[in-house]
């Protein structure tokens, strides 16, 4: 089958992926907060960053390989950290690692993910960055610090925009509760999707094996609320001193993720901080944000580090948006689990085709041999 004929681009995957994965979990994975308008400034906010078609130019072949915190990559983009991953679609983990290390591209497991890093480590080989949701307890960072280098993880991400649990009001309808319980309502929407079904079947119903590794005595202290989960019986609010005491623990490339006011990255640098990631959770925690593309210019003004961003990104237009604006990497998690769950272990490779397809395409029509042209393209006001 040609898949690019049938799914040439990102909505093509996403209907699929509805299909075939049950309505509480969509309402997991496709949900922000809110009446979901930040969601929606983020989509407006890149729509908005115009590019100068370009005449007369010859041939254009552009190269979109790129070098970023030391190493290189033949493209600038990545797999951002998604929670809870392997309920989206059975072993998503297993899969989007293994496509990072054939692609040469970053694989970013989250905290909270539904495989542990010992087995993700390896899988990901010299692709691992590793996303950490601040423990309170020093002892308990200072051991996942330990795992997740054992475990090959070379990129430590610390998310700083999850101060408390968000609402998402689209997911507490669903049903979706932490740990996952088949209700009734739930195993009938399960029985519409065989292919979810039977591969969480042969691997059982997915939970946050990190987290459960260190919380099990806190989990009899009562249910959590329908949107939190056990990783906020662990969590603190990361504060300065939290980042130094990981830059002091931590010997790899170091970046905090979350970060859209210039005022906190003039302050990064001075903490040992190596890049910063531009973003606003996709729209999950806060509904009253900026779209988080709006950010980029005063961000690339405000400090000389590498910026990473995310944040509504649909397909290569976008990642070369981002670029102009000042970004030096781009993340996407979302669309990755669109992708698996249309084509499951074939889909990461086929989105991760379509993106280089279609950054190559515009990169030509506006006359951008490399990333660095792009800036230039930029329509100003």
């Amino acid at each position: 089958m040609d898949l690019h004929a049938k799914y040439p681009g990102l909505s093509d995957l996403k209907a699929r992926a509805r299909r075939r994965i049950p309505h509480f979990v969509w309402e997991y994975l496709d949900s922000a907060t809110g009446v979901e308008a930040t969601a929606a400034r983020n989509r407006t906010a890149l729509d908005t960053i115009l590019l100068k078609p370009a005449a007369l130019q010859g041939e254009v072949a552009p190269d979109i390989s790129t070098s970023f915190l030391g190493r290189d990559y033949p493209a600038p983009f990545g797999i951002a950290p998604v929670g809870m991953s392997g309920l989206i679609w059975p072993e998503a983990e297993v899969h989007l690692a293994r496509h990072a290390a054939r692609a040469g591209i970053p694989y970013c497991l989250s905290t909270v993910a539904t495989a542990l890093p010992e087995k993700i480590g390896p899988l990901a080989g010299a692709q691992g960055w590793f996303q950490m949701y601040p423990p309170k307890a020093p002892e308990i960072r200072d051991d996942m610090l330990a795992r997740a280098k054992a475990a090959g993880f070379h990129t430590l991400i610390l998310t700083v925009d999850v101060p408390a649990a968000s609402r998402r009001e689209r997911q507490t309808r669903g049903g979706l509760v932490q740990p996952p319980r088949l209700t009734p309502r739930l195993l009938a929407q399960v029985a519409l999707c065989p292919a979810w079904a039977m591969g969480i079947q042969a691997n059982g119903m997915p939970r946050m094996r990190l987290m459960d590794s260190y919380a099990e005595d806190l989990l009899e202290k009562g249910p959590l609320p329908s949107t939190a989960h056990v990783g906020y019986l662990l969590r603190a609010a990361p504060d300065w001193d939290y980042v130094a005491a990981l830059r002091e623990r931590w010997d790899g490339a170091f970046i905090l993720k979350g970060v859209t006011e210039p005022e906190v990255a003039q302050r990064t640098e001075a903490a040992g901080v190596d890049a910063i990631w531009v973003s606003n959770h996709a729209g999950r925690q806060f509904d009253g944000a900026p779209g988080a593309a709006a950010m980029l210019p005063a961000m690339r003004a405000a400090t000389s580090l590498p910026l990473i961003f995310d944040s509504g990104v649909e397909g290569g237009l976008d990642v070369i948006r981002a670029l102009a604006l000042g970004a030096d990497f781009v993340m996407m998690g979302r669309a990755w689990h669109y992708a698996l769950g249309a084509l499951g272990g074939n889909g990461p490779a086929h989105w991760h085709d379509v993106l280089v397809k279609d950054m190559t395409s515009n990169m030509a029509q506006i006359g951008a041999r490399t990333h660095g042209d792009l800036p230039a393209r930029l329509v100003t006001p």
